[in-house]
C-alpha cells in the first residue's frame, strides 16, 4: 500500500484537497472472495474500507459509521441490495450517500427486474449506476472517484493497471522470475 504522503490528492468542491484516505467506502457483497477483492482494490487506491456480507449487516454499519460511498451487490440473502437501497432512500441523511451497484445479475432473472426498477424509478441515476462482475479494478476505482468528486490521478491509474497486469502474469511465472521480482520489490521498499 502507498504511504499516505505519496497517495494521490484530489480536489473536491472549492479548492480543498481531498485524499482517498479521507474517504470511507462500504463494500457490501455476500460472496467473501468478491467482497475481499473489491475491498483490496479500494485499499490499494488509498481509501478506508468497511465491509458487510448482506443488507442487514450493511445497515448496521451504515447507521453506526456512515460511509462516504457504498459499493452494493444486488442479489444477496437476508436483505438484497435492492431492498437496502430503498431503505437508504427513505432516510434523508443516508439518501445522500452515493451508491454503485456491483452485480453479476444485471441481465438475468435474479437481478434484471430489480436493477430496472432502481434505474427506472431513479433511485440512483446518472452514468456509472452499476458495474457488471467481474469488475476491472481501474473501472471500479474510477467510478468511486467520480462519485466522490475526486480527480483521477495518473499515479493511481498506473498503480492499479500495473497490479492488475502483475496478477495476470503471476500464475504463469517461473519460480526464478518470481524470486527476482520479489527481491527487486524488497530492495525498493528498503530504499524508501
Amino acid at each position: 500500500m502507498t504511504p499516505p504522503e505519496e497517495r494521490p490528492l484530489s480536489r473536491e468542491r472549492g479548492d480543498e484537497m481531498v485524499r482517498p484516505q479521507d474517504k470511507t467506502v462500504l463494500v457490501v457483497d455476500d460472496e467473501p472472495n468478491v467482497r475481499d477483492y473489491l475491498a483490496q482494490i479500494l485499499l490499494d487506491a488509498g481509501f478506508n474500507v468497511l465491509t458487510a456480507g448482506d443488507g442487514n449487516e450493511a445497515m448496521e454499519v451504515i447507521r453506526s459509521n456512515p460511509p462516504d460511498f457504498i459499493s452494493l451487490d444486488l442479489v444477496m440473502p437476508r436483505k438484497s441490495g435492492h431492498k437496502l437501497l430503498y431503505e437508504l432512500r427513505k432516510d434523508h441523511k443516508l439518501s445522500q450517500i452515493p451508491v454503485l451497484i456491483v452485480t453479476a445479475h444485471a441481465k438475468d432473472e435474479l437481478g434484471e427486474v430489480d436493477l430496472r426498477d432502481i434505474v427506472d424509478n431513479r433511485v440512483i441515476a446518472g452514468p456509472g449506476v452499476y458495474l457488471e462482475k467481474p469488475v476491472k479494478p481501474l473501472d471500479y476505482v474510477r467510478c468511486v472517484q467520480r462519485a466522490l468528486g475526486m480527480e483521477e490521478s495518473p499515479e493511481s491509474e498506473d498503480r492499479i493497471s500495473l497490479q492488475e497486469e502483475l496478477q495476470k502474469a503471476l500464475p504463469k511465472a517461473e519460480p526464478h522470475a518470481l524470486r527476482r521480482a520479489l527481491e527487486a520489490l524488497k530492495k525498493q521498499t528498503e530504499e524508501r
